[in-house]
């Protein structure tokens, strides 16, 4: 298999002269040997270390220099010791950046090109794939369908919590966006989490006008809920705890609930006049019960059951996992959830789930950022450089000063 590349231009800003080398500060036009990367020591625990530049290992590769990467909440699931994520993993699911290398199987882009890229690894070539199903793809990760940068169990495929990425399938994967700095908080979470929130209602079935009930006010939910008012929901109520969230709910338009209140299926219903046509689950398996403090896997699952009218649809892209060794009781640590499914059954209620297939929303989603109607970057709480990771991963997981949604320029700032 030849390694060879179509050539190399550094960028340090995506703006910037193509002519220009510098990379790093440094006037060297050779790619560096070291990056920096956010790499996973342990429960609680990551550090920024130097580890191997990527390198094209295919023809259909490229390589970019990332300028942004986001920590998202389901990083936390790593980095709270409940998977089987182990020492040395470099995490970032949610990447952009500019291309600086291609394989020479690579057509469509070329580098200097601004891209972002799905949280999902696909080939393009497989059934599912063909079906838009990329999500699922059963080319990447053998013997499980779907593979993801950054994350256990999806695929040999590092992060982008990095100065840079390796990109498999380029032509595929990168969506290509308008060169220069504009919209990149915006573009940045078209990686996953606005495309997300928007699958989120599909799975539940939405049509313009009809009401939704969103269970997590964290950034899927958000989006979820601001995707709500895009697509023309008639109610958009939006169930968390948290002051900061419920506030930002609040200013797009949606109808804030305070699980800790009472009962937030008696209150959506109270305020809507009767059950909603639609619910979301943004929480998934780490739901708590109405103390906050004490897990409950099967709690909003019940409560989208409950607050959903008969025949409605129920979307469920919160995370929920085939094993999980901090579960509170033994079956949920198999993965095998409790739910009222005669109740489910007997109400008619449709159930969709499962990760965003993102490739069938972004350029779409790209697109309506372009026009000026959807501005996502609302959730981006904070923007910090490469060496700030650690600690923002201790306060995003304390939920702490009001880390929601933090991007990383790996590179500096634009």
């Amino acid at each position: 298999m030849t390694t060879e590349t179509k050539g190399i231009v550094p960028l340090l800003d995506p703006a910037s002269d193509p002519g220009d080398t510098t990379v790093n500060g440094s006037s060297d036009n050779k790619m560096p040997g070291k990056m920096k990367a956010v790499h996973y020591e342990g429960p609680f625990k990551v550090s920024v270390k130097e580890v191997e530049m990527p390198k094209i290992q295919h023809p259909d590769d490229a390589i970019i220099k990332v300028t942004t990467a986001a920590i998202c909440g389901s990083d936390l699931h790593m980095y709270q010791g409940r998977t089987a994520a182990e020492t040395g993993l470099v995490f970032g699911h949610e990447n952009m950046g500019v291309i600086v290398e291609t394989g020479p199987g690579v057509t469509l882009l070329e580098k200097g090109d601004r891209i972002v890229l799905p949280f999902n690894v696909a080939d393009g070539r497989c059934r599912n794939c063909e079906e838009g199903r990329t999500a699922f793809c059963t080319g990447v990760n053998p013997g499980f369908a779907g593979g993801a940068y950054g994350y256990v169990a999806m695929g040999p495929y590092q992060g982008g919590q990095a100065q840079y990425l390796r990109v498999p399938y380029a032509d595929f994967n990168g969506l290509k966006l308008p060169r220069g700095t504009e919209h990149e908080a915006d573009f940045a979470l078209l990686a996953d989490i606005f495309p997300t929130g928007w699958h989120g209602l599909s799975l539940a079935g939405f049509r313009p006008g009809e009401s939704v009930a969103v269970f997590g006010a964290g950034p899927v939910g958000l989006m979820a809920a601001y995707s709500g008012i895009l697509r023309g929901a008639s109610n958009v109520y939006v169930v968390d705890t948290i002051p900061e969230r419920l506030e930002a709910a609040k200013k797009i338009g949606c109808v804030p609930v305070d699980f800790k209140k009472s009962d937030p299926v008696e209150q959506i219903i109270d305020l809507n006049g009767g059950m909603v046509d639609r619910a979301v689950d943004a929480v998934g398996y780490q739901a708590v019960d109405s103390s906050g403090s004490k897990e409950k896997p099967n709690i909003v699952l019940d409560q989208l059951i409950m607050v959903t009218r008969p025949t409605g649809g129920l979307g469920v892209p919160g995370l929920y996992v085939p094993a999980d060794p901090g579960a509170p009781d033994e079956q949920s640590k198999k993965g095998q959830i409790l739910l009222s499914f005669g109740k489910l059954f007997e109400k008619g209620l449709s159930l969709g789930t499962g990760q965003c297939n993102v490739k069938a929303y972004n350029r779409y989603l790209r697109d309506l950022i372009i026009s000026g109607k959807a501005k996502p970057s609302f959730v981006v709480s904070h923007d910090i450089n490469i060496d700030e990771a650690p600690t923002a991963y201790e306060k995003f997981d304390k939920r702490i000063e009001g880390y929601t949604k933090v991007l990383i320029h790996p590179n500096g700032p634009l």
